[in-house]
């Protein structure tokens, strides 16, 4: 399973080394932004599955994050979780006011942030926790390496797996074939852009055997591929 990609907003070096050490201990990818313009760009070139977010920041405030992250089409759904020394319930509302989904006051314990990240996420993105999750008509079992297509199994390679799990860790998001190679193949491994579209279309065939159903796999031009979450709910209805 791809691990999810936790973005760490923080400016104070020893709590963001701390916290990229445990969340990368416990199997997340991690990002360090030390300032909210840092953040913001991080953001935009490689979309976080998780915020953590520090209110107190250089250049631009967490809260000021929190909103802009917020009024982006492509990032509005992020899960964040602000860290905070403010500890006024109305400091707190403001923060959920601008669509942080959970805050915790500073000090705080490091295993606590890292169950409330999980818990968030299992909440929120059940398809990034899960080893057994369904979309429409797709089933996929983690555990087993098995998929199965309206209760028919859909036989895949092991790269066409991972490009299923990937999708339907977040279905609905466009995904460029740039992200998807750094997510499924790795960004220290050089491969062909092109070869995602050949990794797409054997997925898609495979998906599409009995042609029963629409097809899951969306191409948005020049954009990338996403998983149709709408057409396949449609269908499943």
């Amino acid at each position: 399973m791809a691990s999810a990609y936790v973005l760490i907003v923080e400016d104070e070096d020893p709590i963001a080394k701390i916290l990229e050490y445990n969340f990368e201990k416990e199997g997340y990818r991690t990002g360090i932004a030390h300032d909210g313009e840092e953040a913001l760009v991080m953001a935009a070139e490689q979309q976080p599955d998780l915020v953590i977010l520090d209110w107190t920041l250089p250049k631009v405030t967490g809260i000021e994050v929190c909103r802009r992250l917020r009024a982006r089409q492509a990032s509005r759904n992020i899960p964040i979780i602000m860290l905070t020394a403010r500890a006024e319930e109305a400091d707190l509302l403001r923060g959920l006011d601008q669509g942080a989904d959970d805050y915790i006051t500073k000090p705080f314990s490091v295993a606590a942030v890292v169950a409330r990240a999980r818990a968030v996420l299992r909440r929120i993105r059940p398809g990034l926790t899960e080893d057994l999750v369904t979309i429409g008509d797709i089933r996929i079992d983690r555990n087993a390496h098995r998929v199965k297509r309206g209760g028919k199994d859909v036989h895949l390679g092991p790269t066409e797996f991972r490009l299923l799990d990937y999708l339907m860790q977040h279905p609905g998001r466009v995904f460029s074939r740039e992200q998807l190679l750094d997510a499924v193949w790795g960004s220290d491994v050089y491969v062909e852009v092109r070869t995602v579209d050949v990794h797409i279309g054997r997925l898609r065939r495979a998906l599409n055997v009995d042609e029963t159903g629409p097809d899951p796999i969306r191409t948005v031009r020049a954009a990338g591929y996403s998983l149709d979450t709408e057409s396949m709910e449609a269908a499943a209805e």
